[in-house]
């Protein structure tokens, strides 16, 4: 495993409602990080084919199963055969069709095009309900050749080296991603989406005072909490991409090990169910 690597934070709109568009732009950030020498990208949630700020406007939703990415589908081995020839590592946040469901999902793509972990986001939050289902099973760490690699949408999971998280809202997320950063002792990337006027008439929210232009605030945190590079602008589509030493983890956790010499599970302990449940089991 090398010490030093480098990650990078998609932020950028997303080909709204569009799964072929949406396969040709995660391909091209691909292949731009390839070039750039990424070796860990990172995507936002539901970047396929976009986060439904439609909520509201029920007329639309067919138009979101319609353009959901299926897992097994033509579709995907498109984005892992561009993530093998880009030689990187990804994980791409998309909504995930399985029959007349949607999940929203998670993919674990290695520099091989394979995907290594499949998941699903454990309880969609708020109106997100109303269109899709519960996740099952709580794993979302991998183990890759650029270290532990996990994935939360949206809060603090397992222990690893790199999370990719995901965030929905503003300042408020940005500075919880930053105290995760500090509290879990790893490098944390930040991947947001940004909301075009061209993305605002697609979804049909001109005039809208909830949902406005901008909205980016990808960032990529140091394990002591410490920003590693500058932001771009909230409307601006792009990398960020930062070259990080796993090494520096050790001096964080000499502070705060919070599964190691900060915990005390003499006093409190949790118990997770790592396997996922199913409605219907054949005995």
């Amino acid at each position: 495993m090398s010490e030093t690597i480098k990650v990078g934070a998609v932020q950028a709109e997303p080909a709204w409602l569009n799964l072929p568009e949406s396969v040709k732009k995660v391909t091209s950030l691909v292949e731009q990080a390839g070039k750039d020498g990424v070796n860990v990208l990172g995507f936002p949630e539901l970047f396929v084919p976009g986060y439904p700020w439609f909520l509201d406007n029920t007329g639309m939703f067919h138009e979101c199963m319609a353009n959901s990415l299926v897992k097994d589908s033509p579709e995907m081995p498109q984005i892992c055969e561009a993530v093998k020839k880009a030689g990187i590592f990804i994980v791409l946040g998309y909504s995930e069709r399985d029959g007349d469901s949607l999940y929203i999902a998670q993919s674990f793509i290695n520099p091989e095009g394979k995907i290594i972990l499949h998941r699903r986001k454990i309880k969609p939050t708020g109106v997100e309900h109303a269109i899709w289902g519960d996740g099952d099973g709580l794993i979302n760490v991998v183990d890759s050749p650029f270290g532990k690699i996990g994935g939360w949408p949206p809060f603090f999971g397992r222990p690893e080296n790199i999370p990719i998280l995901y965030t929905t809202t503003g300042e408020g997320d940005r500075l919880a991603c930053q105290f995760m950063a500090m509290e879990g002792a790893c490098f944390v990337v930040v991947s947001t989406q940004v909301m075009g006027e061209k993305g605002r008439e697609k979804l049909k929210l001109v005039g809208s005072p909830h949902v406005t232009s901008g909205g980016g605030f990808a960032m990529i945190f140091g394990p002591d909490g410490t920003p590693l590079v500058d932001p771009l602008d909230p409307g601006e589509e792009g990398i960020l991409t930062a070259e990080i030493q796993l090494s520096t983890i050790d001096y964080a956790k000499n502070m705060l090990d919070v599964v190691g010499h900060y915990s005390r599970p003499d006093l409190l302990s949790l118990n997770i169910n790592l396997k996922g449940a199913k409605p219907v089991r054949y005995v």
